[in-house]
């Protein structure tokens, strides 16, 4: 197993290697950085263009291993390695990788259009959000991780369903093996004011008993945690609220050692096994810290998707 990372050349945003680092040195395993190179035509062309083209997209490769390799040295702490692969489809070519490897996860950066601090979303991970059979961990635009510092923190976004039941069920035997803490997150962005000025009292009351309940349900998934072993000082919970999906984020506090961990789309189409639901994605969009989305298959086979009585 290894956390497959796709590596772009020639780019000045090396977040995706960065966070692969900082997962491989949390959950112990190795980083493989890969970079897909276009492939030529089954068959020969006319004169030598087609090979022409082939040692090109190999010179390509080799300088690509040369560049990952020496970013990754900075993480001397962390078993590393870097290859090329050649493929029609960069998506592709990474998600038959992670089959045929067994891959941990699957760590991607964000769009070179996109703000620094955010995650944005390409066509590319959007593919891979839709298909992978294992977690896909998305990296802020410009995000760094320091050599030799681990995750420290899993804030898992928990809205009381299946999918977040389940996150859980996996969540707390990782966090006690690696040392981990746990937050739970729920989030509540109230949009537009619901009722005119004069009686805007009302929209008050209705978020005050939805926070009740929210911290209700809360209280059990923390007993359901301590249940399974994990310490209740390494347990924390937090609701954020705002008007906004950014008022919301600005509530909590966040630091370098956080990773967030939200659930697939509770959708049945098995070919999205991946698919960010309306909620999850909003998260992603505006977390300031790496995500980690977990495709529905992954907890399938040991976890049940529903809520404890």
């Amino acid at each position: 197993m290894s956390l497959l990372v796709g590596f772009s050349p020639h780019q000045d945003d090396h977040a995706a290697l960065d966070l692969a680092c900082q997962a491989g040195l949390t959950f112990r395993q190795p980083v493989d950085a890969v970079t897909v190179v276009p492939q030529g035509w089954p068959t020969p062309v006319a004169g030598h263009t087609d090979r022409e083209f082939e040692r090109w997209a190999s010179e390509e490769g080799e300088a690509s291993v040369a560049e990952a390799t020496s970013l990754l040295a900075r993480h001397a702490d962390v078993e590393t390695a870097a290859s090329w692969r050649s493929g029609r489809s960069v998506p592709q070519v990474l998600l038959d990788s992670a089959r045929a490897d067994s891959a941990f996860a699957i760590v991607v950066g964000s769009g070179p259009s996109g703000p620094n601090g955010v995650i944005t979303i390409t066509s590319k991970s959007d593919r891979l959000l839709h298909s992978s059979p294992v977690p896909v961990l998305l990296a802020p635009r410009g995000y760094r991780a320091a050599p030799g510092a681990p995750f420290t923190r899993v804030t898992i976004g928990f809205r009381d369903d299946g999918t977040s039941w389940s996150l859980l069920r996996r969540a707390a035997p990782i966090a006690r093996a690696f040392g981990l803490s746990l937050r739970i997150v729920t989030f509540a962005v109230r949009g537009r004011q619901m009722f005119p000025p004069s009686i805007s009292g009302a929209e008050d009351m209705v978020l005050q008993q939805w926070r009740e309940g929210a911290e209700a349900e809360q209280a059990k998934a923390i007993e359901h945690l301590t249940e399974r072993g994990l310490p209740c000082e390494a347990i924390s919970r937090a609701i954020a609220t705002g008007r906004t999906w950014a008022n919301a984020f600005d509530e909590l506090d966040w630091d370098s050692g956080d990773l967030l961990v939200v659930g697939s789309s509770t959708s049945s189409d098995r070919l999205a096994s991946v698919f960010l639901g309306s909620s999850a994605s909003k998260i992603v969009r505006n977390s300031p810290v790496p995500v980690a989305v977990v495709p529905r298959t992954f907890w399938s086979a040991n976890a049940t998707d529903r809520r404890p009585r």
